[in-house]
């Protein structure tokens, strides 16, 4: 009963605050700054979409993940980029406007994306095709989750934007909140697993992770994108939305071992995204001009 209320009540509630939250950040402005930067938010998503489910499936099958612990890692390569990677690509001198239009396009563009890659992984890996509900039942879901909240967030933002501004920070502080919440309930109905799915899997999150923000940062680079832009992607790329993936895992699939790997990644990404920016600094400080 507990657990019914948890995953059909509780947490839809949350997630949904969390990225009313998100809607409050953005603006029809943010949508179009595609156009002028389009080489930038063309290849953010190419990756986003295309490179982080292949890197992870690579991964999955690679490390010989559980059937349940890889449908797990797809679901968070299909993730869209958290809010939190505007603040560590403002930290790391990133172009955080990039950032926002990345956030707020592959917001709506995972609504086709990620039922699209957890379809394909459930078959794959669990060969649920039989009885996992149509496609359309997950976009519907899914964009309840995310869609209806951010539209009213930036509806809020576009008429009433003192009381937006003034609502950011206690909500970001409560999305953190949120986040830490999910994973502890993870943990909790895992507990006895704990320790092997942590061995299990936190090899396969720290790979992902790795592949994610070095490919975001020199890929980009590669392509004489800024370095600003290279950093924003890098961040936008390696910073999943883990909350969204957990409550996926616990609340469309019922499957809690799913659950602990986006759990496992958010610890780890912020480790290492703490780490990226504090030297992506010190190396900016050591190339300036004395």
């Amino acid at each position: 009963m507990q657990a019914s209320i948890l995953t059909d009540l509780l947490l839809p509630l949350a997630i949904g605050i969390v990225m009313l939250g998100l809607g409050l950040s953005l603006t029809i402005e943010d949508f179009r700054r595609v156009a002028r930067y389009p080489l930038a938010v063309g290849f953010g998503l190419f990756l986003q979409v295309l490179l982080l489910p292949l890197a992870a499936f690579a991964i999955a099958i690679g490390l010989k993940l559980s059937a349940d612990h890889a449908v797990g890692l797809m679901l968070l390569a299909a993730a869209p980029g958290g809010a939190t990677a505007n603040i560590y690509s403002h930290l790391a001198r990133g172009d955080v406007a990039l950032n926002i239009t990345l956030t707020a396009v592959n917001s709506l563009l995972c609504l086709f994306t990620l039922p699209i890659v957890l379809d394909l992984s459930l078959g794959y890996f669990l060969d649920a095709e039989h009885y996992v509900p149509p496609p359309h039942r997950k976009v519907i879901e899914v964009g309840a989750i995310i869609l209806i909240p951010v539209a009213l967030g930036m509806l809020l933002r576009a008429r009433v934007e003192s009381f937006a501004i003034r609502a950011e920070t206690p909500i970001k502080i409560f999305s953190v909140l949120v986040l830490a919440v999910l994973i502890a309930g993870a943990i909790y109905i895992e507990r006895k697993a704990l320790l092997p799915s942590l061995i299990a899997v936190g090899g396969a999150c720290l790979a992902f992770n790795l592949v994610s923000m070095l490919a975001g940062y020199l890929a980009p680079l590669a392509l004489r994108l800024p370095k600003g832009q290279a950093v924003a992607i890098a961040m936008e790329i390696g910073i999943h939305n883990a909350a969204l993936a957990i409550f996926i895992a616990l609340n469309v699939l019922r499957n809690p071992a799913a659950a602990v790997v986006p759990g496992i990644y958010s610890l780890v990404m912020y480790v290492t995204a703490s780490a990226f920016a504090v030297w992506l600094v010190r190396r900016n400080a050591a190339l300036r001009p004395a």
